[in-house]
């Protein structure tokens, strides 16, 4: 089975308003992950490069995907995997007048099959979400038309989509749109951590039958590491067929 988490780490400030990175890192060992999305990476506080430093703690290889680039450090999104890192690329989403967001697309030499993660982070604005969807899906179209068939792109990789998207209407266009392409998948509270009502970090899998189960991480650190709960998903690493 193959772990795999997302979790918005709010710059490393807890619920209790303290920057404390040890705390992440302890949370991250709590998860178990094979593959773990991150977002409101933070790394300039006092030239604290807070992925380097959890890719070094964890034994993980980093995928840095900076959306704000601000005085001697950057923020944004960032990936750690514990497999080896085949491909990788930064896709922009940012909507002028808004927050830059932008999503990393890895390609990870994973069991079973080749795995593609792409994590993000959407906006907050309901008109900027549907923006950034449509530019994802308008992604993985291309990634499938490279492929003989959006068939035969399933049967040779898992795809996984996760991250906080931000997305509190349940029966919002972005969430509809997501769905006719990874199917409906379980929506866990994560946010605010220490008593969660809304679901805004998610995790699709593609082919939806690999995905085994999906839960809020509620552990006594987590809830106070960070304002946003870290959800993780358990997937089946699918068998590799049809490549060519």
């Amino acid at each position: 089975m193959i772990r795999v988490a997302t979790w918005n780490l709010h710059g490393g400030v807890g619920a209790d308003g303290h920057f404390v990175p040890n705390r992440i890192a302890d949370v991250l060992r709590e998860l178990r992950a094979d593959v773990i999305a991150l977002q409101e990476v933070e790394s300039d506080r006092t030239g604290f490069d807070m992925l380097a430093w959890l890719a070094e703690r964890s034994g993980m290889h980093a995928v840095a995907g900076p959306t704000l680039l601000r005085g001697p450090g950057d923020y944004g999104n960032g990936l750690l995997s514990r497999y080896p890192v085949t491909s990788r690329r930064l896709i922009d989403l940012s909507v002028p007048g808004r927050e830059p967001r932008g999503a990393i697309v890895v390609t990870l030499d994973a069991p079973g099959r080749p795995l593609r993660v792409i994590a993000t982070h959407l906006g907050l604005d309901p008109a900027e979400r549907r923006a950034q969807v449509r530019r994802l899906l308008a992604e993985l179209s291309r990634i499938d038309a490279a492929g003989a068939s959006a068939f035969d792109v399933a049967a040779r990789e898992t795809t996984v989509l996760l991250g906080d998207l931000n997305e509190w209407w349940l029966w919002g266009r972005p969430l509809r749109w997501l769905q006719r392409v990874f199917a409906p998948a379980p929506a866990p509270r994560s946010f605010p951590a220490r008593w969660p009502l809304l679901a805004l970090d998610r995790i699709w899998v593609r082919p939806a039958p690999l995905l085994v189960r999906v839960a809020a991480h509620r552990s006594r650190l987590a809830r106070i590491a960070s304002d946003h709960l870290p959800v993780l998903a358990v997937i089946e690493p699918g068998t590799a067929t049809g490549a060519g």
